[in-house]
């Protein structure tokens, strides 16, 4: 009887010895599968997602940054553009994505701190909770653009036409919500006239040939997308929205200069993931993006394209950024009650 019950006793111990064993070698095997994880990222192809259609400064930057992330990531980088809903329908599209660092976001102003707040009430996605922000890519200076056949050199000037012919004149904008539309409203509500806003869901890379064709006459428009066109006489600028004139538009005045200071905004364009994204994948796009950008050669190259690389020192910090700008943006929304359902 004795032996017998030791029996059990000892194939217990052991059996319980050998499980334990296995559950120990798992954890040991799970635990340094991770950073090894961390440390082959991409194992694959990323998608680089553009809210607009070719041709716009978000897209021209997101193009460049991954044909260089093909190079020192040893992975493609592919750009697919997802135009419409200003920027919305991409937006969701990304932060629906899995959080593995395959799926990145290259956003800007309108995208990551004006949408969240102009379309509180029908936004699938949300920025703040749903998209991490990696870094600040470029910075672009801003023009007013006009058609050459619209008779203004000035803003004052074109305020007097839209004054002496109400309703005649159209302004493009990147969509419903977008900074050169709310930046049109802020000039317009300042001089007391109005225009006819012609929305363009594909961005930059669609305002360009309504004003060159003149289906509309005037915008708030980056120069990187239209510098070519306005040396080539496609397009005049009458105003910038830059601090001081811009360096090879030497003639024409700043909005402050013509007396419409705070009005116009430099845009920024950023790289973001979806939220979740593991903090080692966000650190190696980090410092791969960065590391590619402050490139003398590759500063110089975008600067020629009037891209200003302005890249962040920190995921947090840009984070920051994005915050304080948002509410800004959320401010302005609110306090003239604009909407878009």
């Amino acid at each position: 009887m004795i032996q017998c019950a030791a029996v059990p006793r000892t194939f217990d111990l052991a059996r319980a010895a050998r499980l334990a064993a296995r559950v120990l070698a798992c954890a040991v095997l799970a635990a340094s599968a991770l950073p090894a994880a961390g440390q082959e990222y991409p194992a694959r192809p990323v998608k680089v997602i553009v809210p607009y259609a070719p041709g716009g400064a978000t897209d021209i930057i997101a193009r460049h940054v991954a044909n260089k992330l093909n190079e020192v990531m040893g992975q493609s980088f592919l750009v697919e553009n997802r135009p419409g809903a200003s920027g919305n329908i991409a937006l969701d599209f990304v932060a629906k994505a899995a959080p593995d660092g395959y799926t990145l976001f290259v956003g800007n102003v309108s995208t990551n701190t004006i949408n969240e707040n102009l379309f509180a009430k029908t936004l699938q996605s949300r920025p703040s909770k749903d998209l991490v922000a990696i870094t600040k890519l470029v910075e672009i200076p801003h023009i007013v653009a006009v058609n050459p056949a619209f008779p203004a050199n000035t803003v004052a000037e074109a305020i007097d036409q839209a004054r002496k012919n109400p309703g005649k004149f159209n302004f493009a904008s990147a969509g419903l919500g977008s900074y050169p539309q709310l930046d049109m409203m802020k000039l317009l509500r300042a001089a007391g006239v109005e225009m006819t806003h012609v929305p363009y869901k594909g961005g930059a890379g669609q305002m360009v040939p309504s004003l060159i064709t003149g289906e509309t006459q005037m915008a708030f428009i980056n120069l990187s997308s239209t510098i070519e066109h306005v040396k080539a006489g496609k397009m005049r600028a009458i105003a910038t929205t830059a601090p001081t004139r811009v360096p090879e538009l030497p003639n024409v005045a700043t909005m402050a200069e013509q007396g419409y200071a705070g009005i116009g905004t430099n845009a920024w364009q950023a790289l973001f993931a979806p939220a979740a994204t593991p903090k080692p994948v966000v650190d190696k796009l980090f410092n791969a993006t960065v590391g590619i950008l402050t490139r003398p050669e590759m500063k110089e190259m975008l600067a020629r394209q009037m891209l200003t690389v302005t890249v962040s020192r920190s995921p947090q910090e840009f984070a920051e950024l994005v915050q304080r700008e948002s509410q800004s943006w959320g401010d302005f929304i609110r306090a003239n009650k604009i909407s878009v359902d």
